[in-house]
């Protein structure tokens, strides 16, 4: 058995997200609580209020969202890591890519923590006064979506394109709410089983963040980078990387670039990955892999506590 962890990223947020692990353990209440007392500095909220009794509406704004999220995750990792229960493979969804770099002991706890609440901050920024969109595309090939984006953003002068490659068949596009819409009425004439409109606060994983790109990548200079004791599989590549590729430029890109996740499943897979555990609220990463990778994996979920307990004693089998 080869062990994948995968982590959940910005829209699997919920309130209460993380008490009945507070609760029960005194590991994760000393994350949290460290946490919280660092980002109230930092961001001047308090992610622990606003984790367990939201309102929702304030949890899921981007500069909130991403150092809840994470938070969260690095509290997991931790109960996992104090079981004896550690991945080979590892890899988050867009924000979840951080939590993954913790899990592989690239980033510290202080590290990924903080360089997420200014990610968060730089995202807000970038998208203040622009109107924008995303949708998600369902039934048509990638070579379809991508040239109808590149035609639509020639003949508008807007952006649209590719942002999230999550599963066969499910491309999400992202860019200004103008184009986003005429792409996707293109593309249901193209063919396209559905394309859904997504509730976004701003144009993620598009050239319209490279503003926030550049500001992370100054916040990175200051950042320790190790070396790491688990694999990393890369949203910007769908692999991991290699020895000429440093973590800050694949964050730097990743930011403003498509997420290859179907591809990064289809990596970790290749190299053995067999039993794949998604870290975060709800189950939203385990679809994507059982629609790429069907029913030949073994997919666990951890998002209560109870979860938690069962995660570990079909591990320790």
């Amino acid at each position: 058995m080869k062990t994948g962890f995968v982590y959940a990223g910005q829209g699997s947020q919920n309130v209460g997200m993380g008490q009945d692990f507070y609760r029960e353990s005194e590991l994760y209440r000393e994350t949290l609580d460290t946490a919280a007392k660092n980002l109230e500095v930092e961001l001047g909220f308090d992610i622990k209020d606003l984790s367990f009794n939201g309102p929702i509406e304030k949890l899921s704004l981007t500069a909130y969202t991403q150092p809840a999220m994470v938070a969260f995750a690095v509290g997991l990792t931790k109960l996992l890591k104090e079981e004896g229960i550690t991945p080979e493979y590892a890899l988050g969804l867009s924000l979840g890519e951080y939590s993954a770099l913790f899990a592989a002991g690239i980033l510290s706890e202080e590290d990924v923590i903080r360089l997420v609440a200014k990610r968060g901050r730089f995202m807000t920024q970038a998208a203040e006064g622009l109107r924008v969109g995303m949708a998600a595309v369902l039934g048509l090939e990638r070579s379809i979506v991508e040239e109808c984006c590149k035609n639509v953003t020639e003949e508008t002068g807007k952006v649209v394109s590719p942002a999230n490659y999550n599963c066969p068949g499910q491309i999400v596009i992202s860019g200004d709410l103008e184009a986003v819409e005429k792409a996707s009425a293109n593309l249901k004439e193209a063919g396209a089983k559905r394309v859904l409109p997504l509730n976004v606060s701003g144009p993620f994983h598009t050239t319209l963040m490279k503003s926030a790109g550049d500001l992370l990548a100054k916040e990175m200079r200051g950042v320790t980078f190790n070396k790491g004791n688990v694999k990393v599989v890369y949203n910007a590549i769908g692999r991991t990387k290699n020895d000429d590729e440093t973590v800050s430029a694949l964050l730097e890109k990743q930011v403003q670039s498509p997420v290859y996740l179907e591809d990064s499943i289809r990596f970790m897979h290749e190299q053995g990955v067999d039993t794949f555990v998604e870290i975060g609220p709800g189950k939203v990463i385990s679809g994507f892999i059982k629609k790429t990778l069907g029913p030949d994996v073994s997919i666990m979920n951890i998002d209560t506590y109870e979860d938690l307990k069962a995660v570990v004693s079909k591990l320790r089998m």
